[in-house]
């Protein structure tokens, strides 16, 4: 998994609590000390799939496009590294030992069907977990995290 994935989620979360104010890249980088180029291909990739909207102008920067339990993890995954699946079966077995040319292995091998079954559970997992989910966990953990996450975007430069 990039982690741009990981970087991406954070970014979201704290502007979960940004109180719908746009926030630079540059500051969403400097958040985590993250290189605001890379962090703006990121946020930009979000852009492109209705999570994020970009403002123009001098109080310009990033916003949530939709409400945070609106937002899952999924959404967050599939916008950042692809739709595809983690594990790609290759059907090496077609190659192997009294393979049978006409067979799908990535219907019949036990291994595919494995890492299909895992696939399908981490995307529902990650389906079912929204930013907001994951704000409000980090808040009964941390309760002061949605202000001091105002207040150290408020000190960082633009």
């Amino acid at each position: 998994m990039n982690e741009g994935v990981e970087w991406a989620m954070h970014s979201c979360v704290n502007l979960s609590w940004a109180a719908g104010e746009a926030v630079t890249a540059k500051r969403l980088a400097a958040f985590y000390n993250l290189p605001t180029a890379y962090l703006n291909k990121q946020l930009q990739a979000l852009t492109r799939a209705g999570i994020l909207t970009s403002v123009s102008g001098p109080k310009g920067g990033f916003q949530l496009a939709r409400d945070p339990r609106n937002i899952s993890l999924l959404d967050i995954v599939v916008a950042i590294d692809g739709p595809d699946d983690a594990f790609r079966c290759t059907e090496i077995l077609k190659e192997g030992p009294g393979a049978d040319a006409r067979a799908d292995y990535t219907k019949i091998c036990v291994i595919s069907q494995a890492m299909r079954g895992a696939e399908l559970t981490y995307r529902r997992e990650l389906a079912s977990r929204s930013i907001a989910d994951i704000a409000d966990e980090v808040v009964r953990r941390t309760p002061a995290a949605p202000d001091d996450t105002r207040n150290r975007f408020a000190n960082l430069k633009s």
